[in-house]
């Protein structure tokens, strides 16, 4: 109850004071909506890198002409359309790729920070317009006005790009660059783990992430081929640190989760999975700043970088990403990391007089549920400590086997993807032939059948797939509400 209590003053100190902290959430939710779809482009454009730029792995001289194309339009103007399309769909996402066509043509940095402006910008301006003009056009010029309209505020956006944000960009780019290169002369650098690793918990870490590092990390990396700014925070070290500590001294579920945590964080990259093991005991955040500072001091010592952001965070992604030659230094830092974390974490949990059982992980997981709502700006999932903890499914049983069963999160990749793994093999072992894809919940068919979420995307999956029957899974592991299903699908005539 000791832990219980340290939490629920915590929830209840951001409840009272973290209209600040969720309004960051939600922007950094924002960020990573543009850039997350686009993590395959940053991807490509890292491995053609590594293997055919004059020091890569096999120089080639005319595929790596692709190179400078790529991160300078191809990747800017993908951020673009994608923000114009969060903002107003197919036709904000045009208007927003012409838009960050302005800034980006001609740059001498990547305009990707200004891809996030002029993007969701170029959205929302061709949205308001279409607020003015709705019920005026007259019936047979709707589609003289709408392409019109999108090319001429399209247009007009480019050219203030061109002329106006393009070189304030430049001049934020370069400076954003000097105070990277300044931090790191002077051996700052580490430091940055103590806002990185805390802010990670908090669901700040798309905003650290994308908004901040990556921008710096592919400019960077634009010049020296590599940048230690892409290991900072997709650094799966420290996490790793904090769950083999509680496997080796932990007792119960809690230790017995702590294998499949490690498999879903360090190799699958979904590093939210050890959140709650810090909740649990908030002091362990120590461990993992101390990890971090390890870590990054040793990436700086030995001159670590990656070509490209390892996204999601998964040791296979670091490996990858890492340029020819500078693999060990990328694996000696991240294991260091992880070595420091686990030292500081084992000396806390051995000391600790606290009993860690299932309703302590149970009621951190309902902590995390409510923090990622409120990143969402939804109600929060931490209504009671049994409404999360406890996987419900929506009212209404299935009255016949669905042909298809779509698990959702925020971006479709990271936890639905594992989630959507885990049910196909739940179905199959019970002789159900079923379909399962993971998306984006905010693309989730009008017409879904059923659906697996979390509860902090419960209200738009509703909202999206009205008719579906839902199913709240908060703990990935967990196969209770998975087994629901599978109860559920026998009863059926």
């Amino acid at each position: 109850m000791a832990t219980q209590a340290v939490a629920q003053g915590g929830v209840s100190a951001g409840a009272s004071g973290g209209k600040a902290r969720a309004g960051m959430q939600r922007f950094g939710g924002f960020l990573a909506g543009m850039v997350m779809p686009n993590i395959p482009a940053f991807i490509a454009w890292g491995l053609i890198t590594a293997f055919f730029i004059p020091t890569g792995w096999t120089p080639n001289a005319h595929i790596d002409s692709l190179v400078s194309p790529m991160v300078s339009l191809l990747i800017p103007i993908l951020i673009g359309f994608t923000g114009g399309r969060l903002v107003y769909g197919n036709r904000g996402a045009v208007v927003g790729a012409i838009a960050t066509a302005g800034v980006a043509i001609g740059a001498s940095q990547p305009m990707f920070i200004g891809a996030m402006i002029m993007g969701p910008l170029g959205g929302y301006l061709i949205k308001q317009f279409d607020r003015l003009t709705e019920d005026r056009i007259k019936a047979g010029f709707e589609m003289l006005v709408n392409t019109f309209s999108a090319g001429i505020v399209g247009g007009g956006l480019a050219i203030l790009g061109s002329l106006g944000v393009q070189p304030v960009m430049d001049a934020v780019s370069n400076a954003l660059g000097a105070a990277a290169i300044w931090i790191t002369s002077v051996h700052l650098l580490p430091l940055i783990a103590i806002f990185i690793e805390p802010g990670k918990v908090l669901f700040l870490n798309n905003a650290i992430n994308h908004g901040i590092l990556d921008p710096i990390g592919l400019q960077q990396a634009k010049q020296t081929g590599k940048s230690i700014f892409f290991l900072l925070e997709t650094d799966p070290g420290p996490g790793l640190g904090v769950l083999a500590a509680y496997w080796a001294f932990s007792k119960g579920t809690v230790r017995q989760s702590a294998p499949g945590a490690i498999i879903i964080q360090f190799l699958g990259g979904i590093h939210e999975v050890y959140f709650p093991y810090i909740l649990m005991k908030p002091i362990l955040v120590l461990a993992v700043i101390f990890g971090g500072m390890a870590a990054d001091a040793t990436f700086m010592v030995t001159h670590a970088g990656l070509v490209a952001t390892a996204s999601p965070g998964s040791i296979f992604a670091e490996i990858i990403m890492s340029p020819k030659g500078g693999l060990f230094p990328v694996l000696l830092g991240i294991f260091v990391g992880a070595a420091v974390s686990f030292l500081i974490a084992s000396f806390f949990l051995r000391r600790s007089k606290d009993e860690m059982n299932d309703d302590s992980l149970s009621f951190a997981q309902s902590i995390v549920a409510d923090m990622k709502a409120q990143s969402k700006g939804q109600a929060t999932a931490n209504t009671t400590v049994a409404t999360a903890a406890a996987p419900t499914a929506a009212d209404g049983g299935l009255t016949a086997v669905p042909n298809r069963i779509v698990f959702a999160c925020e971006a479709g990749m990271g936890s639905s993807a594992m989630g959507a793994s885990i049910l196909k093999k739940q179905l199959k072992d019970a002789g159900f032939a079923i379909p399962v894809d993971h998306l984006p919940v905010n693309q989730l068919p009008a017409n879904a059948e059923v659906v697996f979420t979390q509860n902090s995307f419960l209200t738009r999956a509703q909202q999206v797939a009205p008719n579906a029957k839902i199913y709240v899974v908060e703990n990935f592991l967990d196969k209770t509400t998975y087994e629901r299903l599978v109860e559920d699908l026998k009863q059926i005539d």
